[in-house]
């Protein structure tokens, strides 16, 4: 329950909301948008009548329609929809954070909407903030982050843009970054899953798919818009195919473990790797984290750089494709494994990463419990 000198600001914010939004608001949007943990519906419909007693224009926004939803009249707040510098900097960083992660289509919405706002604003209130403004976007930075930044067509994402919301099928030309071949196939386009590569969630219809695919945006060369239209499956949701797997790759769920040593378990406990996870520590300062996904090769990729203060308990392909990598690294950098500390060159003439980690009489990378030597 949010405190008492809360109660003014939430209130505030959902009659904002109300009138912001054409669809209205319904006591379950009340009770999960505006506390850290879900309100109780009594608090929800508390909170809806306060705002009721203060801004009598409320109306129903569907008559006889469940659930019920409110709004409020255009204009309804007046002045008090007023914009503060804090606000404004929230925005300009989130432009920065868009062009960082190569979305700049999205990017330039935000310009425009951060543009439009400040035309809207009047003089008085424009000159009250923009010395605080100038000083917060001056103290605030992006670190830099590693990693690919392949060019993106922006004419390609409005195209896809269009079909996703007219539902029409289109025909993509694509090359395919395994093989470099290059080749077309018609899908019907669903939505966009971003990260260090940006991909179009589609699906084929290519005889040999008849599912959901995953394509880079990056090695779409065209885009053909199609006349026939298609029909969304039904309980398709773009978050839940995301929660499949561990980044992007989509393979069969499987159940996930892993133990930090209590030195990572720190920052190991602020980590989101899956939205689903279960975090569990253990007495001797260790965590263990719980989920269930695919994608065990970007796992592998991810574990390399927790070094040793991690143990896979499950799956076991895991600790394979760990161990494989961990190979093909020391290969690649060390011919011969000359100078290599003893654990590292044993592991470079192939012996098994499991033999290879043996610590307070514990297997590391052990499948199941850990096993006493």
């Amino acid at each position: 329950m949010p405190m008492r000198y809360e109660k003014s600001a939430i209130v505030l914010r959902i009659a904002l909301d109300m009138q912001g939004s054409a669809l209205g608001l319904s006591l379950e949007d009340i009770r999960r948008r505006y506390a850290d943990r879900a309100l109780s519906r009594r608090t929800a419909e508390r909170l809806r009548d306060a705002v009721e007693s203060l801004f009598p224009q409320i109306e129903r926004a569907n008559p006889g329609e469940v659930p019920k939803r409110w709004r409020l009249p255009g204009g309804t707040l007046g002045a008090l929809a007023g914009v503060s510098a804090d606000e404004l900097a929230d925005l300009t960083t989130s432009i920065s954070v868009l062009r960082r992660e190569n979305m700049d289509a999205q990017a330039l919405s935000l310009e425009r909407i951060l543009s439009k706002i400040q035309a809207l604003m009047k003089r008085a209130a424009k000159t009250r903030i923009e010395p605080d403004l100038e000083a917060l976007i001056e103290a605030e930075g992006l670190a830099t982050r590693p990693g690919p930044r392949p060019t993106i067509d922006l004419n390609i994402l409005s195209r896809l843009r269009e079909a996703i919301i007219t539902r029409r099928k289109v025909q993509l030309h694509y090359t395919y970054r395994g093989s470099g071949k290059r080749g077309y196939q018609v899908v019907q386009p669903y939505g966009f899953l971003y990260g260090k590569r940006h991909y179009l969630v589609a699906w084929s219809e290519v005889d040999r798919a008849k599912d959901f695919r995953s394509f880079a945006l990056s090695n779409v060369e065209r885009v053909e818009l199609l006349a026939q239209t298609f029909t969304r499956k039904r309980g398709f949701s773009i978050q839940k195919y995301a929660e499949r797997s561990f980044g992007v790759f989509q393979e069969e769920p499987v159940d996930v473990v892993w133990k930090f040593s209590p030195k990572a378990a720190p920052d190991a406990g602020e980590f989101l790797f899956h939205p689903n996870q279960v975090l569990e520590p253990q007495p001797d300062g260790s965590l263990v984290v719980r989920f269930r996904a695919g994608g065990l090769l970007e796992m592998s990729w991810h574990l390399f750089t927790w070094g040793d203060e991690v143990e896979i308990i499950k799956p076991r392909r895991l600790v394979s494709l760990l161990g494989e990598h961990c190979q093909a690294q020391l290969r690649r950098h060390e011919r011969g494994g000359e100078g290599l500390p003893s654990k590292l060159r044993r592991l470079h003439e192939g012996q098994p990463c499991e033999k290879d980690q043996q610590k307070n009489g514990r297997h590391r990378h052990a499948e199941g419990k850990e096993q006493p030597e």
